[in-house]
């Protein structure tokens, strides 16, 4: 039986943050919304680097599971909200630093089920899970440069231990989308499923281990975490520190533009020429 978390610590979380509670101690956090690819809004980022404290504080809950409503699993920022300001920016560098201590120091298990397209802090979320599932055909992109700022909300701390440098670079530099099936051939994501069959997969596979030993499970992510991602948050600081600096930069301001107007960005950082059209889809990035 799925029951809704409504009545207890997860009362505050909007309906954006959809938050069910599944038998056996698993947790189903869903993104909800479908029609922005569930795209976040400003206060969306205080409210997912919160709710990994309150998981980890929670007794009825053992494994936490994300997904994205719809088609969709996070496409990142929403770009219809104002353009942010500089203060803005440092204020959610603030948030994501909260967000990216939580998850790794969280001791229960996070498992990613990506349905659909994620982009920018949509990848960073479904990469940073323990256990990540994606749809075969789900498109994956970093998205950052194409946009004019840094990939600094996950990219310099979990790409290269995933794929090796030469890989990250690559896809790093050039914001290259990828599919999961792909993705799955590089050790990007653990696995792949179905788009049908993403949710149901991650779900079984958050049940084993909420039947299993918790200790063993919680203290084998702890050992696996420490030393090699969480020494390595000062590094992911200072790209998240450039990444902010690139919000207040004429290539950032350009790129929101030509999104809204349907057009390719032609960056101030290139020398003002016209850049060539390219075969992907704009993207939002967080």
């Amino acid at each position: 039986m799925t029951t809704t978390a409504a009545d207890d610590i997860y009362r505050r979380y909007p309906d954006e943050i959809l938050i069910e509670r599944k038998p056996n101690g698993v947790l189903l956090i869903t993104l909800n919304r479908p029609d922005q690819l569930n795209s976040l809004t400003m206060p969306m980022f205080e409210y997912m680097a919160d709710i990994w404290v309150d998981i980890d504080r929670d007794p009825l809950t053992k494994v936490a599971v994300i997904t994205g409503a719809g088609r969709g699993f996070c496409t990142g920022m929403d770009v219809s909200q104002p353009d942010p300001s500089l203060d803005d920016a440092i204020a959610l560098m603030e948030v994501e630093r909260r967000r990216l201590s939580a998850l790794l120091n969280m001791d229960k298990p996070l498992i990613s089920a990506i349905n659909g397209p994620a982009v920018g802090w949509g990848l960073s979320m479904g990469l940073l899970a323990d256990i990540s599932v994606a749809a075969e055909d789900a498109i994956l992109m970093d998205g950052h440069t194409r946009v004019g700022v840094v990939a600094g909300d996950h990219s310099s701390l979990i790409w290269p231990l995933l794929v090796g440098m030469a890989k990250a670079k690559f896809y790093q530099l050039t914001s290259a989308r990828l599919t999961g099936r792909e993705a799955e051939r590089i050790g990007l994501v653990s696995i792949t499923e179905r788009p049908e069959a993403v949710l149901d997969r991650a779900l079984a596979i958050a049940d084993d281990l909420a039947r299993g030993s918790q200790q063993a499970i919680r203290w084998t992510k702890r050992s696996l975490n420490t030393g090699w991602l969480t020494n390595a948050l000062p590094q992911q600081e200072l790209s998240a520190a450039l990444e902010t600096l690139g919000f207040a930069g004429a290539d950032y301001l350009e790129a929101r533009q030509a999104f809204r107007e349907g057009r390719t960005p032609v960056f101030p950082s290139a020398g003002g020429h016209d850049a060539q059209p390219t075969a992907a889809d704009h993207a939002t990035v967080g």
